[in-house]
């Protein structure tokens, strides 16, 4: 199956609590590399921004590595980024600047945003700065820690809302356009 596709029986991931401390909390400095080169993400929360944050994106013509579709959550990183690419107009009609962020390293990053053409920052944080910073929900697999799938809109330097268990993933992007034309108003 490709990496763009969803199979149909993946296993939804369950609320369980992990992101429950994130609402308003404040993003202080952290700067980290990107694909667009270092974001401070403190300075990207200060004015409405949508920060992704996902496992980790498969490479084409790279097997999904074995029980990776079991872990719910786990699957769909690359359908959700390419969502975000896509609506990217829109979010920026809403006042909001994307950035997409994992543990992988910055070349996967950078790779990945030109193959994709994202038109925003894709952050590595492959030292968990981020998820050390906020508490992040994390999960282990192949011996490596990884964000689990977790979206932050940001205001005013705060988390305001938090999109956690994210599921289906290839739809968190439209999901978070709505909830932001909701707030906006007419």
């Amino acid at each position: 199956m490709s990496i763009y596709q969803l199979p149909a029986d993946l296993p939804v991931p369950v609320d369980d609590g992990a992101a429950d401390h994130l609402l308003g909390l404040e993003l202080r400095g952290l700067v980290l590399d990107s694909s667009s080169g270092p974001v401070d993400l403190a300075e990207l929360a200060a004015r409405r921004a949508v920060l992704y944050v996902y496992p980790a994106t498969g490479i084409p013509g790279r097997p999904t590595p074995d029980g990776w579709d079991a872990i719910p959550g786990a699957r769909g990183c690359t359908p959700e980024s390419c969502a975000f690419r896509d609506h990217a107009g829109e979010l920026t009609e809403l006042g909001a600047r994307v950035a997409g962020l994992s543990a992988q390293p910055l070349e996967q990053q950078i790779e990945f945003a030109r193959r994709e053409r994202m038109p925003f920052p894709v952050v590595a944080d492959p030292r968990l700065e981020l998820g050390d910073a906020l508490g992040l929900p994390t999960f282990e697999f192949g011996g490596a820690t990884l964000y689990k799938r977790i979206t932050l809109v940001l205001e005013a330097g705060r988390v305001t809302r938090v999109f956690y268990p994210v599921f289906p993933p290839d739809r968190n992007a439209a999901d978070v356009v709505a909830w932001l034309r909701a707030r906006s108003g007419p």
